[in-house]
């Protein structure tokens, strides 16, 4: 793994090159029809598309009897609705909403936590207007760092991209206070022992030869691991930007900037195209 730094224009942008190509694990794939909304969708996914939870959860939801179809309380699995059916949940109405997903390139000083009373200011405030719909933060950026965060209501896409057991990658850009000493660098390829158990990189290696500046993959979504990862062997971390993650880059963003996520992105996305 590689990270090198390229002009573009009055810019600079990082790219991330790996041995791993990414592309779709069936080229076929990308070709499949979405089901549309005048079509019968099973219950459970019709609650998922609400945004209220994913469809393991509506199971469990619709076997404690909360859910009712045109006004009867639906309690097996399998059932199906149509359009127009009032289905309820908790004795209010749901509808599914349209899905959103959005691309932010994010800078510091905000917070992807959204009920920090005490936040002056949060994600949410970058994309203000962009869409009626409530979106989330996918996972979590503490406060100074920047980069790559994908906001959506899709809770189920949520739920697979930050899951442990999916294994979604992850690139960062560190930059530390001391140049990084060769033995600490393979020391964290190999693994090192944190209070929360051991730690492995997945890819490590300097920046552009600088030593202190380091390019690191790893899958794991554990509390500022990257962070830790350094605090343990004495350095300090002096800006960390997350470049990559699950096959998204903030390529042609400019810090605090948008976008909206292409069909083709989303679709790879929920294929787990992207490792």
């Amino acid at each position: 793994m590689s990270i090198e730094k390229k002009e573009n224009k009055e810019k600079k942008y990082f790219t991330v090159k790996t041995k791993r190509v990414l592309r779709p694990r069936k080229k076929h794939l990308l070709q499949q029809t979405p089901q549309t909304e005048t079509e019968e969708v099973r219950l459970n996914r019709y609650i998922a598309n609400t945004g209220i939870c994913s469809r393991r959860e509506a199971d469990e939801y619709i076997k404690a009897g909360l859910v009712t179809v045109n006004g009867k309380v639906v309690t097996e699995m399998g059932v199906k609705v149509k359009p127009g059916d009032e289905v309820c949940f908790n004795n209010q109405r749901i509808s599914p909403e349209k899905k959103v997903y959005i691309l932010l390139n994010k800078p510091k000083d905000y917070v992807t936590s959204l009920d920090d009373p005490h936040a002056k200011r949060t994600v949410m405030d970058l994309i203000k207007g962009a869409c009626k719909e409530r979106v989330y933060p996918v996972g979590r950026l503490d406060r100074m760092t920047t980069g790559v965060l994908l906001l959506t209501n899709d809770g189920e896409l949520a739920k697979k991209l930050t899951h442990p057991t999916y294994n979604k990658r992850k690139i960062y850009h560190v930059v530390l206070n001391k140049n990084l000493k060769q033995n600490h660098l393979e020391m964290i390829a190999r693994g090192i022992e944190l209070d929360d158990g051991l730690i492995q990189a997945d890819a490590i290696s300097y920046v552009n030869n600088k030593k202190n500046e380091v390019g690191i993959e790893i899958h794991s979504g554990r509390n500022r691991i990257i962070r830790r990862i350094f605090e343990k062997l004495g350095y300090k971390v002096k800006k960390l930007d997350r470049v990559y993650f699950a096959g998204l880059t903030k390529k042609g963003l400019a810090r605090g900037q948008w976008r909206f996520l292409t069909d083709r992105e989303v679709a790879m996305l929920k294929m787990g195209a992207y490792e």
